[in-house]
């Protein structure tokens, strides 16, 4: 009931009991402290389908007509109540869809078609985690995943002193526990191998046995069938036990389904050995405290892993901090937001229709329109900072767009074929000085130290790139012994200018000869121009250095998402206020939004009325080999002009991935294709500024990011801008920050 309560008393219609009076009734249970009414009917056990439907539905008028002042708000847990409720007028509907039901055994032939016909009659829905979330997206169009959250409290009382109950405590360890339904959900095979894998664990199996026959449970010495427990008895066993399971079978039943056990086993302190289910993957794959096993003998390995944790360690320490972000308070009010949103205001009781019954799309509600607070044109780090912040910390309902089928913009990684962690788009290192920034993304990643080390292949040698002591005296056969040696070297050679263009800026410092060695040839194939034809900021970005530091950045903070970009990304955005469709141009999207945050190429906004801003591209040529290691450090770049690349990167020198193949990236500069860079020259900054005061016309527009600026910003300055422009809309929107 926790699930649904609201400031006002709610009627719960709980599942029908078939019994031997021989009129119909409601069974009446009250539950002060939660503010809840629980009225359960009881039927004759006698009366066939349909007259059981019609007393339901004349239960629920005289309910409704005798104790329920105006219109209430109706809340469905299940399709298959509309019979007898869908009649009821109503100040509005919510369909709270727990789970994909028509998949289940057993299930009615006319779910399908009640569902239809629920979603059209709803208000806003709501589902029970993100798979089902994104099955069913295309069938409202105000539906939002709320995962199963957790009574932190009610289960950490499993780390007190509690006393075991009897019927455990006789039971030998160590113990490897489940509850809840057993049902075809549950992995009986997987049960078995277990068990005689390691007759020496005991397995407690804790709930009622639903639609299989008892008969088919495997039987060992070493597997205890408990039956049903109170759910106020959990934590007590749980304390009992090791290892918490989830040996759920990978099934029709199971595909959707985001179990409250996660949450609720580790706030007990329990490390979590799962079966592969989609959403626990998603939400918990990454923490220490759970495993994730797809065959019995992975099962069995897991199970030791979590047996050998300790106690208490770090790995509890970080399930509990991914705990604070699912409490029943938190979906309450992101719930209670969300029908606000659609004008579902809780000023009347809320009447809950549910049983106990435990997808193919359909048509939108003929006259709606999706309605957000803000639109966000792209998912890169621009568009994803400030969808983040304006939900979380405003409180605002954003739907974030991106014509790429993914997130994380050009940060964008994944496994290619070989399971290699690559990056689609090239390289990106993440470096910052700002102790914010820094902080800011580290709520949704954690980190991997990496310094970024660059060789250039000059001839038949590898020297560190940017210039240094090493590189000098490698290229030069030379002996120099410290930084007073090397600067003078490179003074003897630089050639003192104006200083206007790239050329200017190297020659001035370093000299021809080194300029034609390392940024000439490199520069043309990059930009398509000579340094000659380029701003001074283009090479002003690559420093050169007397010392022999041979990284490639110098900043206070390096390191590499853990466990990827687009998983990070997926984090920052993983907010029940955020919309994410992908593969989605903005041009074809219809909706109504507050404000707009346009995150792509300014000009393409205003539909290149100016003419087009030019912009370089990249090709990527990606391989994989059959070694382990392809080249001493993640990236070497090529300066000549005769190759046509500009560099190779490794990743796995970036990920510390451990792996026999290795994967690799060519990188080839190109005038057409995506838009990456921002060609730097004085025309094109000229054409821009008549886009920007286009812009500086649209209070209701925000343009932020590389491509909005037209400026070439590293990942940390993007950042620092979403938030800076955070800041400001946060007080434009009328909501200061709440986060």
């Amino acid at each position: 009931m926790r699930r649904f309560a609201t400031e006002r008393r709610v009627f719960f219609w709980e599942e029908v009991i078939l019994c031997d009076h021989p009129l119909p009734y409601l069974e009446y249970h009250s539950f002060p402290a939660d503010n809840v009414i629980a009225l359960r009917p009881r039927l004759p056990h006698w009366w066939d389908d349909e007259a059981r439907q019609t007393a339901l539905r004349e239960l629920l008028d005289t309910l409704v007509a005798t104790s329920v002042p105006g219109k209430p708000i109706l809340w469905f847990y299940t399709p298959m109540m509309l019979g007898f409720a869908g009649h009821v007028k109503a100040h509005a509907v919510v369909y709270d869809c727990m789970d994909e039901l028509s998949a289940f055994r057993f299930a009615d032939p006319q779910l399908a078609a009640q569902e239809a016909s629920l979603m059209k009659r709803a208000d806003v829905v709501f589902t029970g985690g993100y798979s089902l979330y994104e099955a069913k997206r295309g069938s409202h169009a105000a539906i939002h995943p709320f995962p199963s959250a957790v009574d932190t409290l009610h289960f950490a009382a499993a780390r007190g002193n509690v006393i075991e109950p009897a019927d455990q405590a006789c039971i030998a360890g160590p113990r490897l526990g489940f509850y809840g339904v057993i049902d075809e959900r549950i992995d009986l095979g997987l049960i078995n191998a277990l068990a005689r894998a390691r007759p020496d664990w005991h397995i407690v199996m804790i709930g009622p046995i639903v639609k299989i026959d008892p008969v088919d449970l495997p039987r060992h010495p070493n597997i205890h069938w408990l039956g049903s427990r109170d759910y106020a008895d959990l934590p007590a066993y749980l304390s009992g036990w090791n290892v918490a399971l989830m040996p759920f079978a990978i099934n029709d039943a199971t595909r959707f389904i985001s179990p409250t056990k996660t949450p609720e086993y580790l706030a007990a302190g329990r490390p979590v050995v799962s079966t592969p289910i989609v959403d626990v993957q998603r939400h918990y794959g990454a923490v220490q405290g759970v495993a994730i096993a797809d065959a019995t003998d992975a099962f069995v390995a897991a199970c030791e892993a979590a047996l050998a944790l300790p106690v208490d360690g770090a790995w509890r320490d970080e399930t509990d901090a991914l705990l604070t972000a699912t409490s029943w308070d938190m979906t309450f009010d992101g719930m209670k937001a969300q029908m606000a949103a659609v004008s579902v205001k809780p000023a009347v009781p809320t009447l809950v229709v549910a049983n106990d019954y435990d997808t193919s799309p359909v048509v939108h509600p003929v006259g709606r329109r999706p309605d957000y607070d803000v639109l966000v044109v792209g998912a890169g780090f621009a568009g994803a900072v400030l969808a983040e912040r304006l939900a979380a910390g405003s409180d605002k309902r954003v739907l974030v767009i991106d014509r790429r089928p993914h997130v994380a913009g050009n940060t964008y990684d994944h496994r290619d074929a070989a399971g290699i962690l690559v990056h689609r788009y090239g390289p990106h290192i993440f470096h910052t000085n700002s102790d914010d920034v820094f902080a800011y993304l580290s709520r949704f990643t954690q980190w991997r130290p990496y310094e970024h080390r660059v060789l250039a292949s000059v001839g038949a040698k590898l020297v560190p790139m940017p210039i240094n002591r090493t590189t000098l005296n490698r290229l030069y056969d030379l002996n120099l012994q410290d930084e007073a040696a090397a600067a003078a070297f490179l003074a003897a050679r630089a050639e003192p200018r104006a200083l206007h263009t790239s050329e200017d800026v190297v020659v001035a410092a370093i000299g021809q000869e080194l300029y034609e060695t390392f940024f000439r040839g490199y520069t043309r194939k990059q930009w398509g121009l000579d340094p000659s034809q380029l701003d001074k900021s283009v090479t002003a970005r690559v420093p050169t250095r007397t010392s022999t530091d041979d990284r490639y950045f110098l900043d206070k903070h390096q390191a590499m998402p853990l466990h990827g970009y687009t998983a990070m990304f997926e984090a920052m955005l993983d907010h029940p206020n955020i919309t994410v469709q992908t593969g989605t141009d903005y041009r074809d999207v219809d909706v109504r939004a507050a404000h707009t945050v346009f995150t792509g190429p300014v000009d393409e906004y205003f539909d290149r009325r100016f003419g087009a801003l030019p912009y370089r591209s990249l090709r990527f040529e990606h391989q994989t080999h059959d070694y382990a290691t392809f080249q001493p450090v993640a990236t070497v770049n090529y300066p000549d002009e005769q190759t046509p690349y500009t560099r190779i990167t490794e990743y796995k020198h970036l990920t510390g991935q451990q792996h026999a193949r290795t994967s690799i990236t060519y990188e080839y500069p190109q005038e057409d294709g995506d838009p990456y860079y921002p060609i730097p020259r004085d025309e094109n900054q000229a054409l821009y500024r008549r886009y920007k005061a286009l812009a500086d016309t649209l209070p209701d527009v925000s343009f932020v990011g590389r491509l909005a600026t037209y400026k070439y910003y590293n990942m940390d300055q993007v950042v620092g801008q979403a938030l800076a422009t955070y800041r400001r809309l946060a007080i434009k929107l009328g909501q200061e920050s709440v986060a």
